[in-house]
């Protein structure tokens, strides 16, 4: 099977945001580094900076799973950067926040950043990184959108894995 030819530019888009990525948590631990932190702690505190909130949703806005957030937000509290407290919405689901240390890590970091950021938009067209937002806003729509064709593969290989676990809809009927 061949790509189409926006199949091929997606494909090239895609490795190519790869790369991007790699450089740019390269970039966040080296602006991080100073304060003791990583680009992932980092991410968390800024996940933070509006207020508190769950780990669930710090995941679900930053494309985390619960699970790695969890573990670094538990990384946080130990340091005294982050704390937990109860959330009315939810008996289990506490809130994380800021503590006075963590905003002022947090902050610390913003200042190196903004220096930075703005010196490497300095080499770029701001026109072009208005277009490239609007481009890679359109994938991660498109990303939503529930491909059936990738859910049947999934599906498939689950089964072929000798998992006995029962897939799709009729899951739920048949083990009920």
């Amino acid at each position: 099977m061949k790509r189409s030819r926006s199949g091929e530019a997606l494909t090239e888009l895609i490795l190519e945001i790869f790369r991007l990525n790699g450089r740019l948590l390269g970039a966040g631990d080296a602006l991080t580094r100073p304060g003791r932190q990583t680009s992932a702690r980092w991410q968390v505190l800024g996940a933070l900076d509006e207020g508190p909130r769950t780990v669930a949703d710090i995941g679900r806005q930053m494309g985390l799973t619960r699970q790695s957030v969890q573990r670094t937000t538990d990384l946080l509290e130990a340091d005294g950067l982050v704390s937990y407290a109860a959330n009315p919405a939810h008996q289990r689901a506490k809130l994380a926040q800021l503590t006075s240390t963590g905003r002022a890590t947090l902050d610390a970091i913003t200042t190196r950043q903004v220096v930075w950021v703005n010196r490497l938009a300095s080499r770029l067209v701001e026109g072009d990184l208005h277009d490239a937002i609007g481009t890679l806003r359109q994938v991660r729509v498109a990303l939503d959108v529930p491909d059936r064709t990738v859910d049947r593969h999934a599906r498939r290989a689950r089964s072929q894995d000798g998992s006995r676990r029962l897939a799709g809809p009729t899951a739920r009927r048949r083990s009920s």
